[in-house]
């Protein structure tokens, strides 16, 4: 009985185990305008609310996002690009793994994500 017991409480855990967004996320928008097809999109949890902020390849300038919401394994944020409001809606794949979307006045454009290992 308590062998029953034991697999079901880890069969529970093991269900509930969710994608984390937090971290450094590598992207590529292939299709995106030149400049803005790679780089980093960071995802952070701190004060109980999630933060997200973008980078793109070849600039140290780190753009803050708004409104960043992450529900169950779907992360969206809004980001100011030259001076065009970004919708950017993630969806988790995996723990290392993310695929999504950039909307804006042209346009939508995929993306595709990829978790950076930190250095040990």
């Amino acid at each position: 009985m308590i062998s029953l017991f034991y697999v079901c409480a880890v069969s529970a855990q093991t269900d509930s185990k969710k994608n984390t967004p937090v971290g450094k996320w590598k992207f590529e928008a292939p299709y995106a305008p030149e400049g803005f097809t790679t780089g980093i999109i960071e995802v952070s949890f701190a004060d109980n609310k999630y933060s997200s902020a973008i980078s793109f390849a070849g600039s140290d300038y780190i753009i803050p996002g708004d409104k960043t919401k992450v529900e169950s394994d779907t992360v969206t944020f809004v980001v100011i690009v030259e001076g065009n409001e970004v919708a950017v809606s993630l969806k988790a794949e995996n723990d290392a793994k993310m695929t999504g979307k950039a909307v804006y006045s042209e346009g939508e454009i995929p993306l595709t994500l990829t978790k950076e290992v930190p250095n040990k």
